[in-house]
């Protein structure tokens, strides 16, 4: 498949979703190129141009352009390729992008990871402890357990992107408790939500929102998230690292710094903080770089 259709399919999907998303956009790519011209063909020496794929998501906009910067630093011509969640799966397995460190597991991409785990080189976790849910303002203190929901927020709940895991497991909530029965899931995105969540707050209005933790909004918010009895957004995740089939003997000393990134919840909320205090994913990827020299030494070990 054609990188450049695949990239202008994903930007079609999410064209809505992403003039309402007050972070992430194609100001963040570490260079603007097409994908197809990302990648030579191998030679004797490792090629020095690498192009990553990420959704726009918060977590993954982070994550990705602090990586693009620590290879970018390296030597490397980065691109970074944002994609609709779906395309960014496809396009890593086609070989089409060469890694991407955005893969939710084992709940949040299950469908995409069964339908394309055969072609990819999974990595392993590069963040613990990650968490999906519905969330709600802790003002709303009524309200502890999704089971509680009635009628609050006009019985709406403001979601992300279609496609998301996240809203296919919402999707799986209005049926597997009769009480959201008469819910409306809004399609959105994660901008969007974390506008409309602030407002919300604002006016100390109820609000319920799909929520995912490591997020920027629960260290500028008094979130809760409500409890999920009958298990439907499964327990706790991992954020995973996948690259294309070949990447490591093409491009050894690339793949051993991607296979070696691993960081925190807070190393990664202090990133989002950055970003969504209005720095640039660029800037605020380059500050935590500078300032965390002994783990990202810890991940370059080794290359010389």
């Amino acid at each position: 498949m054609d990188f450049k259709k695949l990239k202008m399919m994903g930007l079609a999907l999410s064209m809505g979703a992403m003039l309402a998303a007050c972070s992430g956009s194609d100001e963040g790519e570490t260079k603007k190129e097409t994908a197809g011209d990302s990648k030579e063909p191998a030679t004797s020496e490792e090629s020095k141009k690498i192009n990553l794929a990420y959704v726009e998501w918060d977590t993954e906009i982070a994550s990705t352009h602090v990586v693009g910067k620590v290879l970018e630093d390296l030597g490397y011509d980065v691109t970074l390729t944002p994609l609709d969640n779906a395309i960014m799966w496809e396009a890593v397995a086609n070989g089409e992008a060469d890694a991407m460190v955005a893969g939710w597991l084992p709940h949040t991409h299950a469908s995409q990871y069964d339908q394309y785990k055969a072609d990819l080189d999974e990595l392993g976790e590069n963040l613990a402890g990650a968490k999906i849910g519905l969330v709600v303002p802790s003002y709303m203190e009524d309200v502890n357990s999704i089971e509680d929901l009635a009628d609050q927020a006009n019985k709406q709940i403001t979601g992300i992107e279609p496609g998301a895991g996240i809203m296919a497991a919402t999707e799986k909530a209005l049926t597997e408790y009769e009480n959201l029965a008469d819910f409306e899931l809004l399609q959105s995105s994660s901008g969007a939500m974390t506008v409309a969540l602030d407002q919300a707050i604002k006016n100390e209005e109820e609000i319920v929102v799909t929520g995912w933790s490591p997020h920027w909004k629960f260290a500028s918010y008094d979130l809760k998230y409500l409890d999920d009895p009958k298990g439907v957004y499964g327990g706790e995740e991992t954020i995973n690292t996948f690259a294309r089939v070949g990447l490591e003997e093409e491009m050894p000393n690339a793949y051993k710094v991607i296979d070696a990134f691993h960081w925190t919840s807070a190393d990664i909320e202090e990133v989002m903080l950055e970003i969504n205090g209005g720095v640039d994913p660029e800037e605020a990827a380059a500050k935590w770089v500078d300032e965390n020299t002994e783990k990202v030494a810890e991940w370059t070990k080794g290359i010389e």
